[in-house]
């Protein structure tokens, strides 16, 4: 099952089934709870991480990086203006170069079709560390979250609560694939595309899940177990960030929304958060609020998953 992932990329939450999705999980929980062990063993010593940013990142620099390092391997931050992806050179003559001097590369970028490109062409493992399309890191380290406090994934209830955007739609998938239902709660018009959510269904018939979208965010978090948001506009729609304001109205995670889910459901958000929009603070702070743990599993998550890919777990 583990060894199953040595070599490949990571590009969408589709390219992992659901017992690999488990393997990277429950190898992350035990790497956090071994850390002094982990940095002893230096799985990735002597291992370049190829860091390409096209958006600017708190959680997503630091966490490989300082992941990269505690494994006992080096990680080179390549900022936007150092390769302009397709403008100074093809992404294709950049994915053959760096494959030459890195053992593995994680790509931060705005459109998905990059860092499609990148895993086409590299010679080494390709690692999405956000697209415009999907985030699969985020959502490893969100269920390694959601593991830790329940010790399963299959079976649960969890729910989104606001934009039909990539982290949604890596939601969707990862939750298919797991076998939790889930239902995106989105204002009209913002919904996931329809082929994402048939796409997910289909998907979800070899795990029984249920993948449903509404635009009744109280339906959606009736006995969740989990309920996740994210901010109204994401990097590049700040243009559209007082528009949407209105538009999301209603949708945000406070304790009137709480209450209609499970008494411990957790709180989930990917940060950055945009407190008094998607998300209340008071909330954001109560004993169900995972979202520090999430950021925190963000290392942990792709520590296992670049351990997995390199074979060197």
């Amino acid at each position: 099952m583990a060894t199953g992932l040595s070599g490949r990329n990571l590009i969408s939450m589709r390219d992992l089934t659901g017992e690999e999705i488990l393997a990277v999980v429950t190898l992350a929980e035990k790497q956090k709870a071994n850390r002094a062990a982990l940095e002893r063993e230096a799985p990735l010593k002597n291992l370049t991480l190829a860091m390409v940013f096209q958006k600017p990142s708190l959680r997503t620099r630091v966490s490989f990086e300082a992941g990269a390092t505690r494994l006992g391997g080096h990680a080179i931050y390549l900022a936007p203006a150092d390769i302009k992806l397709g403008q100074r050179e093809t992404t294709e003559d950049i994915a053959i170069v760096l494959s030459r001097y890195a053992d593995i590369i994680m790509a931060r970028v705005f459109g998905h079709d990059i860092v499609r490109d990148l895993g086409k062409y590299a010679g080494v493992p390709v690692i999405n560390g956000l697209s415009d399309f999907e985030h699969p890191c985020q959502i490893l380290a969100d269920f390694l979250a959601i593991y830790e406090r329940r010790g399963r994934l299959d079976g649960m209830k969890g729910c989104y609560i606001g934009d039909g955007n990539n982290v949604a739609n890596s939601l969707m998938f990862g939750s298919a694939l797991v076998g939790m239902n889930f239902t995106v709660a989105a204002p009209a018009g913002f919904e996931p595309k329809p082929e994402v959510l048939e796409e997910a269904r289909a998907m979800a018939l070899e795990t029984g899940a249920e993948i449903n979208v509404t635009n009744n965010p109280k339906d959606a978090a009736d006995g969740a177990d989990w309920l996740y948001t994210d901010v109204w506009a994401s990097m590049g729609q700040e243009d559209e960030a007082e528009a949407r304001k209105a538009k999301f109205a209603g949708f945000q995670i406070n304790a009137d929304l709480m209450s209609h889910a499970r008494k411990d459901a957790i709180i989930l958000h990917c940060l950055p958060a945009h407190y008094g929009d998607e998300i209340d603070y008071d909330t954001s702070r109560t004993s169900n609020s995972a979202i520090f743990d999430q950021a925190e599993n963000r290392m942990h998550a792709q520590n296992a998953l670049m351990c997995l890919l390199l074979g060197r777990a």
